[in-house]
């Protein structure tokens, strides 16, 4: 297993780590990694593995092996070399990117709230992202639906963490909003994501601490993509 230091402090950009192996599509595995693995419709962290040396290994990207949610191998870019065993690196983050990222994620969880629609998928980029919901009729003012979204940026909630058990998750549903993207269960027991008094929901993705980070917001074109199903993008104003 991997220590995912982002899961307590997604402001980390760097963090000393050893060197547990490589696979043999030669994946890096850390014992601990501030590096976030592509998850939820948020993209993996790219990067670099700093060595004793100086020199470094440029990651691309970061991902749960086989579907394995325990567990983060960096993926090296083309051409680098790999570390060995038992080496000892400074794992350090693309911290511009990842922040964006950040932001937009919150941002997205504001759009759930201003949309209270079933969510059947999402994206989340460094400049605009997009929710797909469960929608049959467009929404019908968009200036006030992002008048609302920019007032709970403006308001400047604090974005939380909780844990609850698993058998608490199961008995509290109603939480979850997104219909084929389930909760990260099985392990005992479930982050839950709380952005002031206006949204609690699962996440296990990486987000600002409070809501007046994420900055001003602008609604993009909402597509229709099926009989009931509306993708909303958001970008960054």
């Amino acid at each position: 297993m991997t220590e995912f230091v982002f899961r307590d402090d997604p402001y980390a950009r760097t963090t000393a780590s050893t060197v547990l192996g490589v696979t043999d599509d030669g994946h890096i595995l850390l014992d601990r990694t501030v590096f976030y693995a592509t998850s939820g419709g948020q993209p993996g962290d790219s990067g670099r593995l700093v060595r004793p040396d100086g020199s470094a290994i440029v990651i691309a990207g970061a991902i749960h092996p086989g579907g394995d949610k325990t567990t983060i191998v960096h993926v090296p870019a083309d051409g680098q070399p790999l570390p060995h065993a038992g080496e000892t690196v400074t794992a350090e983050i693309d911290w511009d990117r990842r922040y964006r990222l950040m932001r937009m994620h919150t941002a997205l969880h504001l759009l759930s709230v201003a949309l209270p629609f079933p969510v059947t998928g999402g994206s989340i980029g460094e400049d605009k992202g997009r929710l797909d919901f469960d929608m049959p009729d467009l929404p019908g003012n968009l200036d006030a639906i992002e008048r609302h979204l920019n007032a709970m940026v403006d308001a400047d909630h604090a974005v939380t963490t909780e844990w609850i058990t698993d058998a608490e998750m199961e008995a509290k549903a109603d939480l979850i909003k997104t219909m084929k993207v389930k909760p990260p269960m099985g392990q005992g027991r479930v982050r839950l994501v709380r952005i002031g008094d206006v949204d609690l929901q699962p996440c296990g993705g990486t987000h600002v601490a409070r809501t007046g980070e994420i900055g001003r917001l602008t609604m993009g074109k909402i597509e229709n993509k099926g009989k009931q199903n509306r993708r909303v993008n958001l970008l960054f104003a």
